[in-house]
């Protein structure tokens, strides 16, 4: 009976066009395979020479025959099996996404090699060929083409199959970065092959969701600055598309419309970035998938993208970059829509999560993290997000995603949030009081209200402390944490923290102190501490710079 509660009070959240389309696809494609229905894998086109600045380069992840991603490396001996599945389906897909042809050292012939490899196997593609992977791939090869000058029919031909695909497979039934990503690829594909039907398509999917997508504050609203990353660079790479290629008949329109979004969204990202340029690990966010916010902002820079705003029409208060080395001022960074608060000043920077997991109808890449935070002291990680380190659906991806795996309250060993499957949740978090002022926030979310209990957390910030107060509604047991990044020991943990439990104060609590695995990238963890500081009420925890 649980699991039929659980499945309702997720799929209750479903924008209708998400259940029509996953009806509709799982019909049709049962249809389809008792009429042996199978796609054209070439089809007669037309292409042009495309014109493009040069992009960001991609993380190596090819050498020779073996291929590297996601910290995972494997040799073919025998050809390349694009449907090499021993990794999961995360690493088949980056297989076929082929963002190697942009590393450094791709040379023409190789990439060309590649690329007639994949087509050569197609009719036995599985992975490759679903819109998501189509999408991705489309872009990295028409870029690639673009960089050679090279025009070749056989190429042509699969690309515009893969695009007939793509068109009949659109991400409706997903919506989110999936179906913005199909809207990316269209553009391109309609400007490599001047093609009006893809470029219609393109221009309603990319109208309509990057309204929606980034939030007024500039930030992606999946609320993980990984993929606010990609998304602000695919962004780039269409504006340098249109600017440089004026088939478009409304390319003016086009290039003002991207180009605003873009100005917010390097708004958010410098103001979220770190002072030495790392991102925070918030949700699913890992480093070494996404270019960095100092390459995001050269290419930017490049493009002659405008720097972004620092007043109210980006939709943050008291901060903004103004150059490419992520400076923003001292004191409070309110990135409102967001709700992420930044607190910064020659000492330390700390970085809280305030508001609500992400956007209801597609949550699948949020966390159980209500009210958890960051902290860098003199611009070195201290507390930390616990990362990311896979999306297979395991014991792993669950804990990651789960409260115990962030730096905030657990109550009765339950998640704020009901992650679970994966890429799914069911009941959620709501922010339901906010009070801030220029050194303090105060919040309360009701991700414990079917145990009767509602959280409320305030932050404190002095020049040389941090003051976090946390109080339940009703007395239960509850257990906060604090996971430290591996370079910080146990002295360290004495020197700066001390644990008040009314009436008495223990300036080194007997909190557990365990080791825990910290993912900073995909299958890559390291051990590092956590302490666990178990109460009942009330708890006042200090943290001396």
């Amino acid at each position: 009976m649980y699991r039929y509660l659980r499945l309702f009070n997720t799929v209750k959240y479903l924008k209708p066009i998400q259940v029509y389309y996953r009806l509709y696809y799982f019909t049709r494609a049962r249809w389809r395979k008792c009429s042996g229905f199978r796609y054209p894998l070439a089809l007669s086109s037309y292409s042009r020479e495309l014109t493009l600045q040069p992009s960001i380069d991609s993380y190596v992840s090819r050498d020779e025959e073996r291929f590297i991603f996601l910290n995972l490396s494997h040799r073919f001996e025998k050809g390349i099996d694009w449907n090499y599945a021993a990794y999961g389906k995360l690493w088949t897909y980056n297989l076929t996404y082929f963002d190697f042809l942009h590393q450094p050292g791709m040379s023409r012939e190789e990439g060309m090699g590649l690329i007639y490899d994949f087509i050569a196997q197609e009719d036995s593609l599985k992975d490759g060929l679903e819109p998501f992977p189509i999408s991705l791939r489309g872009i990295n090869w028409i870029k690639f083409l673009a960089l050679h000058k090279v025009r070749d029919q056989k190429i042509d031909e699969s690309l515009y199959a893969q695009y007939a695909i793509l068109m009949d497979n659109l991400e409706y039934h997903l919506l989110g970065n999936h179906l913005l990503e199909n809207g990316f690829s269209l553009l391109f594909g309609a400007s490599y092959f001047q093609d009006e039907r893809l470029y219609t398509k393109a221009k309603e999917i990319l109208t309509a969701e990057l309204e929606e997508q980034i939030l007024e504050d500039g930030a992606h609203f999946e609320l993980s600055p990984m993929y606010h990353e990609i998304m602000l660079f695919r962004t780039l790479d269409c504006i340098n598309l249109v600017k440089h290629n004026q088939w478009i008949v409304d390319s003016g329109w086009l290039i003002e419309f991207l180009e605003e979004k873009a100005v917010k969204m390097l708004g958010w990202l410098n103001a979220i970035t770190y002072e030495n340029g790392d991102i925070p690990l918030l949700n699913d966010s890992a480093n070494g998938i996404a270019p960095t916010t100092e390459q995001l902002n050269d290419y930017a820079s490049r493009l002659q993208v405008g720097h972004p705003d620092t007043g109210s029409e980006s939709g943050m208060t008291d901060s903004g970059s103004t150059d490419n080395r992520f400076r923003i001022k001292s004191g409070m960074t309110r990135l409102k829509k967001s709700w992420y608060r930044k607190y910064k000043n020659d000492r330390y920077e700390c970085l809280i999560d305030v508001g609500h997991i992400g956007p209801d109808y597609i949550p699948g890449h949020a966390h159980a993290d209500s009210f958890s935070f960051e902290l860098r002291i003199n611009g070195k990680p201290f507390i930390v997000d616990t990362g990311l380190s896979t999306y297979e659906t395991n014991a792993r991806r669950m804990a990651e995603r789960g409260t115990a795996a962030h730096n905030t309250v657990e109550v009765s060993q339950s998640n704020s949030s009901e992650v679970w499957g994966g890429f799914r949740v069911a009941n959620r978090a709501y922010v339901t009081k906010l009070e801030e002022s220029d050194d303090s926030v105060t919040a309360t979310h009701d991700g414990y209200k079917n145990l009767g209990v509602m959280h409320t957390r305030s932050w404190r910030f002095e020049a040389d402390k941090i003051t976090i107060e946390d109080s339940l509604s009703t007395e239960c047991r509850a257990v906060a944490r604090l996971h430290f990044h591996p370079d910080v020991t146990e002295a360290m943990i004495k020197k700066h923290i001390t644990i008040h439990h009314s009436p008495s104060t223990i300036h080194y609590p007997p909190s557990p102190i365990h080791h825990y695995d910290y993912a900073p990238e995909f299958n890559k963890t390291q051990k590092a501490l956590v302490m666990e500081i178990p109460f009942e009420e009330k708890l006042k925890v200090e943290i001396t710079l």
